[in-house]
């Protein structure tokens, strides 16, 4: 229905920006339309919204509850869900809440799938996903080859909100190789934190800004660490993102 899949296309946006509270409210506003009228499959694309958004913000559970009830309703009404890509995200919010087990598997389907049936989106953020589900796992090869895929794709379909998200995935992977790569890090991160700003992608800024707090931490150069994650806390605190914020006052506090 235009009246529902005007509000999620919306939804995506404002998930993008950082503009949460706005973009809940026009994602429920999609849910209670299509549940008025009945319409499954402008109910699956509302719930699957907000379920992105959620698990843009950091409120993964909430994500993880949105985004199975999308996968039960398509079982239901025999609709996938795959092309749409729920699975992704689904797989993305467990990977994000520590179960490695659960998510790896998914997000390794998701992308068979994807690319058996010649989905275009599914060459860049499954592969950013996994990649980062790779890395969590200390499969640095595995995870170098997805993100850097996903950036030869994404820049070649000038997909740069794609482009920016796998910039980040690899300065991630530099960051935390032992000992940090911290001049391909740095690099990553810059052109990553770039293109989020030009493009107003605020919770992605703020996720560069926390990966050179890190870094920096690692590194041993505690003045610039402590400048980019008391940034990182000023921008989760404005945007009310508590699971990065509480990670963001974490490494604040080990200075």
């Amino acid at each position: 229905m235009p009246s529902v899949l005007s509000r999620v296309w919306l939804v995506y946006v404002l998930a993008k920006r950082g503009e949460f509270a706005e973009g809940i409210a026009r994602g429920e506003e999609g849910v209670q339309i299509a549940e008025t009228v009945n319409h499954p499959f402008s109910l699956i694309m509302a719930y699957r919204a907000l379920g992105h958004l959620y698990l843009r913000k950091g409120d993964l559970d909430v994500a993880i509850r949105f985004l199975e009830r999308c996968r039960e309703l398509g079982q239901t009404w025999n609709i996938p869900t795959s092309p749409s890509g729920v699975p992704s995200y689904l797989g993305y919010a467990c990977i994000l809440s520590g179960h490695l087990a659960e998510g790896l598997p998914l997000l390794e389907r998701t992308i068979e799938e994807s690319l058996s049936r010649g989905q275009l989106q599914g060459r860049t953020f499954p592969f950013i996903h996994l990649s980062e589900g790779y890395r969590l796992a200390n499969r640095i090869e595995d995870a170098i080859r997805l993100a850097g895929q996903a950036l030869d794709f994404a820049r070649d379909h000038k997909l740069r909100p794609h482009q920016a998200w796998a910039l980040r995935a690899l300065g991630e992977i530099a960051s935390h190789r032992d000992p940090p790569d911290t001049e391909k890090a740095e690099a990553f991160y810059r052109e990553a934190r770039t293109l989020a700003d030009q493009l107003g992608m605020r919770p992605l800024v703020a996720h560069c800004h926390l990966g050179f707090g890190r870094l920096y931490q690692r590194v041993g150069k505690s003045h610039e660490a402590r400048e980019y994650l008391a940034s990182a806390v000023t921008m989760y605190r404005a945007m009310d993102m508590r699971f990065w914020l509480e990670k963001a006052e974490a490494e604040v506090r080990r200075l």
